[in-house]
This record gives C-alpha cells, sequence and structure tokens, in this order.
C-alpha cells in the first residue's frame, strides 16, 4: 500500500454529516423500544409476554450475527474502503423493514403475528447493522485523538436523540391523534402505519446522506491488512481474542445493564404517560422532545467533561446522578408529594424540566462509553496485531439493540407480573394495579444501573495510557489513523 498525504484535519462538516446517521438509529431505537409493544400489545391485541418473546428471539439472533458483521468489515478490500459499501447497501433494507414492522398483514392469527414479529424484526436489526457496525468503526480510524473522539461520538449520540425522539414527537403530535373512532390516540392503527412510513423515510435518507458525507475520507484511513485466507473457526477465535479486552469487557456489562435500563425506561414510558399520568397525546409530544434539549447540552458539556475529568469518571457519576433524578418522579408520587394530575400543565412541565436532567445525564454517560470504546481499539491492536474497530463496536451494537429488545421483554415481564389488562383504557386501570407497577418498574430500574456502573471500575484507561498507546503503535508501524490510499 503506498501513503498519501496526511489528512486535513476534521471539521465541523464531518462531524455532522457524521453524526447525522444516527438519525437512523435514534428512529429504529425508539420505535423498537417505545412502540411496538404497545402497538402490537394494545393495538393488535397480542399478549405483552408474546410481543417481548418475539422481540427477544430476534435480540438473539441479533447478537449472533452482530461480531460477523464487523469481523467482515474488518476484513473487506475494496476502492471505498472496507466500510462504506456496507453502508451504502444498507440503505434500502434498513428502510423497509422499518416500514413492515408496523403494517402487518391484516387478519394474522396470534401464532402468525408472532413469527411476523420475529422476522421483520431479525432482518430489521441485521439490515441497521449493516450500516450502525462500520459506520460507528469508523471513529477511531478518522481520529487517534482521546478528545476529537469524544467530539465526534457527541455528534453521533446528538442526532440519535434528536432522530428517535423527533419520530416519537411526530407520531404524538402528527400520526397518533385521537379521532372518533379511536379516541385515544396512541391507540389509532392507522397513525402507526404513518408512522412507519415517515421513519422509514427518514432513515434511507439520513443513511445515504451520511455515508456520502464521510466518502471523502475513505483515502485517509486504514484499508483492510492483506492476509492469507482464514477458517471459519481461525476467524471466530480471532474474534473472541479481540473482544476478550478487559476493558471492554467492563465496558460491555456496564453496556448490557445500562441499554437494558434505558429501554425499559423507554417502554414504560408510554405505559406511565398514558396510564400513570393520563397525559393527552400532545402533552405526550411535548415530553417527547426534552430530549433534543438533552442532546443538545450533552453535544456542548459532554467534550468538556472529558477534558476536565476523563472519560470514564464522568461515565459513571452521571450514570448515578440520572437515574435517581429519572426515578424520583415516581418515587414522589408513590410517597403522596408529587403534583396532582390536575391541572395538567404543571405536571407537564414538571416532568419535562426532570426528563432534560435525566436524558443529558445519561446521554453523556453513553458518549463516553463509546468514545472509550474507541480507546479500546488501540489497546488491544498493541496486544493482538490487529486493528478490529469492526469488532469492537459490532459488539456496541449489540448493546444498544439490547435498548429494544431486553428494556420490551422486561416490560412485558413487569406488565405481567402486575396484572396489567390488554386493551386498558385510560383512568379505568384499578390504582391498585397501577401502584403494583411502578413498585416493581423502579427497584428493577434501579439494580440494572447501580450493578451496570460497578463494572467500570474494572476499566483502567486514560489520557495517559492512551497516548503512550498510540505512540507504541506508530514505533511499531501499527499505526490506527495512518493515510493510506483507497486502492490499497
Amino acid at each position: 500500500m503506498t501513503e498519501t498525504a496526511s489528512p486535513p484535519p476534521i471539521g465541523l462538516r464531518t462531524r455532522v454529516l457524521f453524526g447525522l446517521g444516527s438519525l437512523a438509529i435514534g428512529a429504529k431505537t425508539v420505535a423498537y423500544s417505545a412502540y411496538l409493544l404497545i402497538f402490537y400489545n394494545q393495538v393488535m391485541g397480542l399478549s405483552a409476554a408474546l410481543v417481548s418473546a418475539a422481540l427477544t428471539i430476534s435480540l438473539l439472533m441479533d447478537a449472533v450475527t452482530n461480531p460477523f458483521i464487523g469481523q467482515i468489515t474488518d476484513s473487506f478490500r475494496s476502492k471505498w474502503g472496507r466500510r462504506h459499501p456496507f453502508m451504502y447497501a444498507a440503505a434500502i433494507p434498513t428502510a423497509v423493514f422499518f416500514w413492515l414492522m408496523f403494517n402487518p398483514p391484516a387478519g394474522m392469527s396470534e401464532t402468525m403475528m408472532f413469527w411476523y414479529i420475529v422476522v421483520v424484526a431479525t432482518l430489521g436489526r441485521v439490515a441497521i447493522n449493516f450500516y450502525e457496525v462500520p459506520s460507528a468503526a469508523l471513529t477511531p480510524e478518522l481520529s487517534d485523538n482521546y478528545d476529537e473522539r469524544t467530539a465526534l461520538m457527541s455528534w453521533r449520540y446528538f442526532f440519535g436523540y434528536v432522530g428517535g425522539l423527533g419520530t416519537a414527537f411526530l407520531a404524538l403530535r402528527v400520526f397518533l391523534q385521537p379521532t372518533e373512532k379511536h379516541p385515544v390516540g396512541q391507540l389509532n392503527p392507522e397513525g402507526y402505519a404513518a408512522y412507519g412510513m415517515a421513519g422509514a423515510i427518514l432513515i434511507f435518507i439520513s443513511i445515504l446522506v451520511s455515508t456520502w458525507g464521510t466518502h471523502d475520507r475513505i483515502r485517509y484511513v486504514r484499508q483492510a491488512t492483506v492476509a492469507p485466507a482464514r477458517g471459519a473457526l481461525a476467524q471466530l477465535r480471532e474474534m473472541l481474542e479481540t473482544l476478550s479486552h478487559r476493558g471492554f469487557l467492563s465496558i460491555l456489562a456496564f453496556g448490557v445493564l445500562k441499554y437494558t435500563a434505558s429501554g425499559l425506561y423507554a417502554a414504560m414510558a408510554v405505559y406511565f404517560g398514558v396510564y400513570v399520568w393520563q397525559l393527552t397525546s400532545n402533552s405526550m409530544s411535548l415530553l417527547t422532545i426534552d430530549g433534543a434539549f438533552a442532546a443538545l447540552i450533552a453535544l456542548v458539556i459532554a467534550p468538556w467533561a472529558s477534558k476536565k475529568f476523563g472519560k470514564r469518571n464522568v461515565a459513571m457519576v452521571l450514570a448515578v446522578f440520572g437515574v435517581t433524578v429519572g426515578l424520583a418522579p415516581l418515587a414522589l408520587r408513590q410517597a403522596g408529594l408529587f403534583l396532582p394530575l390536575e391541572p395538567e400543565g404543571p405536571l407537564v412541565l414538571t416532568l419535562f424540566s426532570m426528563q432534560i436532567v435525566y436524558s443529558a445525564a445519561i446521554a453523556i454517560s453513553q458518549i463516553m462509553t463509546s468514545a472509550m470504546i474507541a480507546d479500546c481499539v488501540e489497546d488491544s491492536a498493541l496486544r493482538t496485531g490487529r486493528h478490529s474497530s469492526g469488532v469492537f463496536f459490532a459488539a456496541s451494537a449489540f448493546m444498544q439493540t439490547c435498548t429494544a429488545a431486553l428494556g420490551v421483554l422486561g416490560a412485558g415481564l413487569l406488565l405481567t407480573a402486575a396484572g396489567f389488562p390488554e386493551n386498558a383504557k385510560p383512568g379505568l386501570v384499578s390504582a391498585e394495579t397501577i401502584d403494583r407497577l411502578v413498585y416493581i418498574y423502579m427497584p428493577v430500574s434501579a439494580t440494572l444501573w447501580f450493578v451496570g456502573v460497578s463494572f467500570l471500575f474494572f476499566y483502567k484507561g486514560d489520557r495517559h495510557s492512551h497516548e503512550q498507546n498510540i505512540a507504541r503503535l506508530q514505533v511499531q508501524n501499527i499505526e490506527p489513523t495512518r493515510p493510506r490510499d483507497a486502492a490499497g
């Protein structure tokens, strides 16, 4: 391979377009975690347990395929590099399966509906992973700078929040409006069909624009190393060796529990809004835009916090702080210290303010752990001689999949344990059932977060060790971002 001129600095344009693709990831994540359960349970009439089981099966399939997607992109060689061909190819199938998820054929039996969810959700997850994994794997290849990676991840998470919460806002404000036939807008099947179409269009455009936006950096990132053909077992051993990195395992354990808790929060937020707080669609739509404010706060604060306090410390402290604020409204309600349901205005304003704090803290924590994964790539390269960012970020994509699957599974189990009825009418669910649901949810959520945070104590990387790794890699000629020509 021949060397080219040094890459130009990463400017605002590249950061923004790199992050823009997360509009698709956010739209998919919020749809799967917040709306699939209530759509198939309360609108389509499938039991919460069956919906949760179907989505869990799709998660298991996702867990099996994700590392192989990472390994494939790490080893792939083309004139467009090893990441971009897969990113371009993912746009159409990801959009199509998103639309199918909210437009199931009419007249299906419960068994048919169960398998429809399994197949379509699995294919949808695999399709978007062919964008998400190589896109995220570009992070350590675009820059080896400790702080620049945090900035790149900040834009990625900013657009992820905007995509997810923006589509949620449109769902509640535009698509899931009450009609004469469906007085509760969140139970309007026609609205979900339109929501599926709007999400599919957003996903298609954002993936293509983001991929095009980083196309001019292809010649500056490393190509796959020319290596002898290896059998499936040899590649599996390589993946296991890469993923056995101790620092990464601590992030993985934290991430699985964190994203499961976040998914549980997202899935239950709709139920809490409809049945606990008894909010209208318009009020719930206002609550969804708290994430946009939170993402903007995180975009500004995360790079500064990383420089000032270090990534791991910020990730741990803000995770604990965020979940405490997030659970506070429910805890205060159960203690009889929160605002009454009427008038709705002060209640919505208070919930909105507290959710901004919660979402900003959790977003910054997530940005830090994603940037920490990028830093694991060089430490692993020193140990293995391979720059396997695709495998690492495939595991990261699996963590985020837990948001939709394990979170929805947990929500289904909580609803079942609380004896929550199907086709329930707001205001007509017994107070005992509501209290039972809240009392089960709060300790489960808190446990997931606090146990997850404890795993981060095992992560030892910091700025100093990262800079040492970069220097040692350059000496050993395994530079993570050494300029290469596009053709190899």
